[in-house]
């Protein structure tokens, strides 16, 4: 528990920021949103119907969700002693490898998903960890 005390928490919080601002470009149609849609299997009524129920809450969950993945990673960061933005990146790689692409692969293997919803899905996974992982070092 000695571990927290060391956390350098707006290092997290700039991580979360940055993490959930690259996430409002990967998804969206400069990035691979029409990709997205069309592997999820979405109409166009779907994507419309669900952007007037509004996206203030998901929006805010998920930026919870971003501060708890960066709080862990900062950790991950600490005990491998990454001290600037290259090996802080490579910490979030190797975490990426080791538990977001092994365990989210279930989704094309046993769920019928399509690879390239994977593919894009955990692009954005692998993105975001090395980015956060860059800063949380590099901070």
């Amino acid at each position: 528990m000695v571990m927290f005390m060391a956390i350098n928490y707006l290092a997290v919080l700039a991580a979360a920021v940055a993490v959930n601002v690259l996430g409002m470009f990967w998804y969206s149609p400069a990035g691979f949103a029409n990709a997205w849609v069309k592997a999820v299997g979405f109409s166009k009524k779907q994507i419309k119907d669900g952007k007037n129920k509004g996206m203030a809450k998901p929006m805010a969950i998920n930026f919870v969700v971003s501060l708890v993945e960066a709080f862990v990673l900062a950790n991950f960061v600490m005990l491998t002693g990454a001290a600037t933005a290259l090996q802080g990146a490579v910490t979030g790689v190797w975490l990426w490898l080791g538990f977001i692409a092994t365990t989210t692969l279930g989704i094309v293997l046993w769920e019928g998903k399509p690879a390239k919803l994977w593919v894009i899905n955990n692009g954005f996974h692998l993105a975001a960890l090395a980015l956060m992982g860059a800063i949380l070092a590099a901070w």
